[in-house]
């Protein structure tokens, strides 16, 4: 079990049987990833070029990301002089979706979905001694934060909305102007300083305005954000077979769209739905549904 990379028993138990809505800490001790995806290892890949440009983001506090043409050559890659000037400069450096350029991860990642059924992908941080890459904000998904290198200061905050998910309730598509102040002025709810050797498991919702105190060492963490299955991804799942019936797929009129026949439609669309539904032999739904809960990659919750 890949999760067993990321956590302590205690910690995988907690995670598989009660996802918990609250931030925790586990020592984590030293796994086969501690050995494999070191900060070293980490700095090399960053510093010889081969990082895809598009899987890149560099930020620093309060600032957004910057373009990635400050950090890319003249043919499109990107450029490992100007990211070792931009980190030198005290910006974090985001190394995105490394499960899909390292066969490792890509392992790890295939067995955590094995595991679970959810989706997911890995992300890892550089931040410099001292400095700080992105401020508050929240996520749609669990993440397990595995502390590669150095401490990283994580303020959190409990969610200002409740379970966001995919586009709902993102942070930056709700965000209120007095948030960060309002935030700042209260204190965190929680303070943690995460140790290389540690692991946090973050829920989703929970705002976080991470940062590195130590002036002398670097911060390398991994972030592992898992997506949620939900209802509705059942209920998507439930519906989505209907493509296959023809009348679903019958072309409806301007003239019904525009005008008071559309309530009608609606009522008839609903009640074919149902019927749709109550048809279903759900033992047959429910291996579908397992099989691509083994092996869809997209979906976020």
């Amino acid at each position: 079990m890949s999760l067993r990379l990321l956590l302590p028993e205690d910690g995988v138990s907690e995670l598989m049987l009660t996802w918990p809505d609250e931030p925790r800490v586990f020592e984590r001790g030293r796994t086969a990833l501690d050995d494999t995806i070191t900060a070293e290892y980490l700095t090399d890949y960053v510093f010889t070029g081969c990082v895809p440009a598009d899987e890149i983001a560099v930020i620093k506090a309060p600032n957004p990301s910057l373009n990635q043409r400050a950090f890319m050559d003249g043919s499109g890659r990107s450029d490992p002089a100007k990211l070792r000037k931009l980190y030198g400069q005290g910006h974090t450096i985001r190394l995105g979706n490394l499960q899909r350029v390292m066969p490792f991860l890509a392992q790890v990642s295939r067995q955590i979905q094995e595991d679970t059924g959810y989706s997911n992908y890995v992300h890892a941080f550089l931040t410099p001694p001292g400095n700080q890459g992105l401020r508050h904000h929240w996520d749609q998904q669990m993440a397990v934060i595995v502390q590669v290198s150095g401490t990283k200061r994580w303020q959190l905050w409990r969610p200002p909305v409740e379970a966001p998910m995919r586009e709902y309730n993102e942070s930056f598509r709700v965000w209120k102007d007095d948030y960060i102040a309002t935030w700042e002025a209260a204190g965190p709810d929680v303070e943690i300083d995460l140790r290389a050797g540690q692991s946090l498991l973050l829920p989703r919702g929970w705002v976080h305005n991470p940062h590195v105190l130590d002036s002398d060492e670097l911060s390398v963490h991994l972030t592992f954000a898992i997506r949620e299955r939900t209802p509705l991804w059942l209920a998507e799942k439930l519906v989505e077979g209907a493509i296959a019936t023809p009348d679903f797929r019958r072309v409806l009129l301007p003239s019904v769209i525009t005008s008071a026949q559309l309530g009608s439609q609606l009522y008839e669309t609903r009640a074919a739905l149902i019927q749709y539904l109550e048809g279903l032999d759900l033992k047959e739904v429910a291996s579908n549904v397992h099989k691509v809960a083994m092996t869809e990659l997209e979906y976020t919750s």
